[in-house]
């Protein structure tokens, strides 16, 4: 298992490289029962995810052990020198339960399906004669009470009715479990000394900031470290020797969310340079990491970015897409943030689990605001608030915050979406998640996402921003749109009343089947998902000049989930198309958060939707 150290993503720097492992690699799912036996060996994209590449209606919907391998030729320069550089095998995230094995020999085991892992291979691939490396994966999709999101077999023994040894994998949340990896594997090389963790804070007045940094040396403890922080000029700013310190930019420029300032997402570089002795030889280590300064801050009823009020008008997302399934797709991942700008969107959660690094990256880059969340959905059953759940879960979040601490773009954690929160375990449960979440990270607010009673949650303590999530004239009293002002209004005050924090509505919305027509509006059609946006909008527009400070829409898009006879090809509750085609109501949220964003905004309101995409 991984044991604390860092996670930098990897780059290319004057000391390290890196060779990514994608394209097509040999792929087998163990289908019988036998432990020998397994289906066929085929070609399989990585990254994707397994379940909609083939033909095979067993694949599909496949619960158990599947493996990959790929065969890799390293370069020589990777096995020369003294010392050798050391070589790291690094997946950005397999789902969900992951063995890998490096010439045969076993190299690391991994439990979660959205975050990444690593491997020092050095020794092994030293070990083995010539420089072609064989990678063997063996990966498992299945979940129990106790994984994060949390899941149970069960078995069907009435033989009357089932072949033998049926068994079904049960989940507790909507969308499709797909399995495969799902991120980019890369091989890549530092020095036998080297740049193993850079943690990053950042307070600022008006006229100056301190970029706060801690870094921590792997291989040497004689060893000397130079920084420096650049703009996107390229110009040195600030300088700063040794582990531990501060570098202070005078007016700087402050990392704004997107339509909040003409620059949105500006973003320094902080260059750190290794300097250590190994056996009698220099060795140097250069690594870069983006730099956004930017301070958050939460009251009883705002939430602050750089001392001004900022408020959430933005989306929930998945990881979701024909034919890739969760995997990793630049296309899908460029046209979403431009379908995102031209919302007029300034924000999203990961919904509902840590996103891939390069989508992170460019939150970073662009200026859009991120409730990160853990997998931690569908956390109901009793038996999921125990220990055992609760050590893992806290694993995970140790994950998360070493994978993002760094940036900008994060600005709250999010540790669970829509749990059992009533149940009584749920108290010391969440007390104890967020605490622990708090003591990696005291920079940012944490939450978590109730659809629980007001009255009855037992984690609604812990949090500093309520988001809850509400599906009004939907799951409740559904086609009576005329009940959403009273009933929103009451969710709203009741929430505020009982902990006076601010309140995000993190979701809300409708099916709606694309082409299907109704007036007067009737569910499933595009004018009913319109009109209860609207419903839900003439409410907010009371309530964001009190204490709400912001609403993210269910869904971006239109996303796969398991089969049931309310679900017809997946969630429609998209205000795009799962191929990121508009819907109506899409044009309505747009006018909004224009809207939003003029009457907010400092900059002049000619920043209108057209402009930037001319």
């Amino acid at each position: 298992a991984a044991g604390p150290a860092g996670m930098l993503q990897p780059r290319d720097t004057p000391s390290r490289e890196r060779k990514e492992l994608g394209g097509l690699w040999s792929f087998r799912a163990d289908l019988s029962p036998g432990r020998d036996a397994g289906g066929p060996v085929i070609d399989m994209p990585v990254p994707a995810s397994f379940n909609d590449i083939t033909q095979d209606p067993s694949l599909e919907n496949y619960i158990g052990w599947v493996w990959y391998e790929k065969e890799v030729l390293l370069p020589p320069r990777w096995l020369r020198g003294d010392p050798a550089p050391r070589l790291v095998l690094r997946f950005g995230s397999a789902h969900y339960y992951s063995i890998v094995w490096v010439n045969g020999v076993q190299v690391v085991e991994h439990e979660g399906g959205h975050l990444p892992f690593e491997a020092d291979i050095s020794s092994v691939v030293q070990a083995s004669p010539g420089t072609l490396c064989r990678i063997t994966v063996a990966l498992n999709n299945t979940l129990t009470p106790h994984t994060l999101p949390p899941g149970s077999i069960q078995y069907m023994t009435d033989k009357a009715r089932y072949p033998k040894n049926y068994f079904v994998q049960d989940i507790r949340f909507d969308f499709f479990n797909y399995a495969g990896i799902h991120r980019p594997v890369v091989l890549y090389t530092t020095p036998a000394a080297y740049i193993d963790d850079i943690t990053v804070t950042t307070t600022s007045s008006d006229t100056a900031a301190l970029v706060h940094y801690q870094v921590s040396v792997v291989g040497s403890t004689a060893n000397s470290l130079s920084l420096s922080l650049l703009d996107q000029e390229g110009k040195v700013v600030a300088t700063g020797d040794g582990p531990v310190g501060e570098l202070k930019v005078l007016n700087p420029n402050l990392w704004w969310p997107y339509l909040m300032h003409e620059k949105p997402g500006y973003l320094y570089s902080l260059e750190v340079k290794m300097q250590a002795q190994v056996g009698g030889v220099l060795l140097e280590d250069v690594y870069t990491l983006p730099v956004g300064i930017r301070t958050v801050h939460v009251t009883s009823s705002q939430f602050l970015i750089n001392g001004r009020p900022f408020y959430f008008h933005g989306v929930n997302k998945h990881e979701d897409a024909d034919i890739r399934g969760k995997g990793l797709d630049w296309p899908l991942i460029v046209k979403d943030f431009n379908l995102l700008r031209w919302l007029g969107a300034n924000s999203f959660r990961t919904s509902h689990y840590p996103y891939a690094e390069e989508i992170m990256d460019l939150c970073d880059a662009y200026g859009i605001v991120v409730i990160d969340e853990s997998p931690g959905v569908g956390i109901k059953l009793p038996e999921s608030f125990g220990n055992k759940s609760l050590q893992h879960h806290l694993a995970v979040m140790e994950e998360l915050v070493r994978r993002d601490k760094n940036r900008p773009s994060v600005v709250m954690w999010s540790v669970a979406n829509e749990p059992a929160s009533e149940l009584p375990p749920a108290a010391h449960y969440f007390k104890t998640v967020i605490a622990h979440t708090k003591a990696l990270d005291p920079s940012r607010p944490v939450t978590f996402v109730t659809d629980a009673n007001y009255a009855l949650d037992r984690g609604a303590p812990y949090v500093d921003v309520i988001c809850v999530n509400s599906y009004f004239s939907w799951y409740h009293d559904p086609g009576h749109l005329e009940v959403i002002p009273l009933q929103l209004t009451a969710q709203f005050e009741n929430w505020y009343k009982t902990y006076q924090k601010p309140i995000i509505q993190s979701e809300y919305g409708a099916d709606s089947v694309p082409g299907l027509h109704s007036d007067p509006p009737m569910m499933f059609s595009e004018e009913y998902q319109q009109a209860l946006l609207r419903h839900y909008h003439s409410v907010l527009d009371k309530k964001r000049k009190e204490y709400v400070i912001g609403e993210l829409i269910w869904n971006f898009a239109d996303f796969m989930t398991n089969q049931g006879t309310t679900r017809v090809l997946g969630n429609k509750k998209g205000i795009f198309t799962r191929q990121r085609q508009p819907k109506a109501a899409a044009f309505v949220l747009r006018d909004r958060y224009w809207k939003i964003a003029n009457e907010s905004s400092c900059l002049p309101p000619l920043i209108t939707s057209h402009s930037l995409f001319l």
